[in-house]
């Protein structure tokens, strides 16, 4: 063998071995960034939104300041909440506020309201209930009902005084009948003057089932 195909033969081995050890490594960063997009591509295409989405309908009043339950609503203060007295004072009590009577009470340190209710098919003169939710000895109304028409409701009304707390001296009590049921309302207040405001608000958004 002549030593022009042996260097040959070398210089091919050499370009060869050469060329392998200057391959570059791969950059494990292009490599995760070409795996992610990858699966990006490889995912679903969201579905196209509805040309005409079906919005829900607005509630048709604000549910602040709004007790709703046993088939009516009645309004309060938006800082109180009514809650089941009858099952706040005993909760082992299977006996508890339904359709057909309850009594609810809310209250802070300004303010003390109370409703009751009770089944009274074919009444039409609430005023025995407004009898039941005056304290005897304690509250005193301090003139005569008066009489206004409410959403078709004919509604008593009156202030009263009390003694039943030293802070809330003063009040209001009032009545109505709704479908079969009747409803008493009072409220203990630090001013006078101030049921009538807390009256208004609560039978404005008055509604029975």
């Amino acid at each position: 063998m002549t030593k022009k195909p042996l260097l040959a033969g070398l210089l091919i081995g050499f370009l060869l071995l050469t060329s392998c050890s200057l391959k570059a490594t791969p950059d494990p960063n292009v490599q995760i960034q070409i795996a992610v997009n990858a699966t990006l591509a490889a995912l679903p295409s969201p579905a196209p939104a509805p040309t005409n989405p079906i919005r829900p309908a607005p509630t048709p009043f604000s549910l602040d300041g709004l007790f709703c339950e046993y088939n009516f609503c009645i309004g309060h203060p938006p800082e109180m909440a009514f809650y089941d007295v009858v099952a706040k004072q005993n909760p082992d009590s299977p006996a508890s506020n339904t359709y057909e009577n309850g009594i609810l009470a809310a209250h802070n340190t300004s303010l003390f309201i109370q409703i009751i209710w009770q089944h009274a098919p074919g009444a039409t003169d609430p005023i025995f209930l407004m009898d039941l939710i005056l304290e005897d000895g304690l509250d005193a109304p301090t003139g005569t009902y008066g009489l206004r028409l409410i959403h078709d409701m004919n509604v008593l009304s009156s202030p009263i005084t009390t003694t039943a707390s030293p802070l809330l001296p003063f009040g209001g009590v009032a009545g109505w009948v709704c479908g079969d049921r009747a409803f008493a309302w009072k409220v203990y207040s630090p001013q006078d003057g101030t049921a009538e405001a807390l009256l208004q608000e609560a039978l404005a958004r008055f509604r029975c089932e």
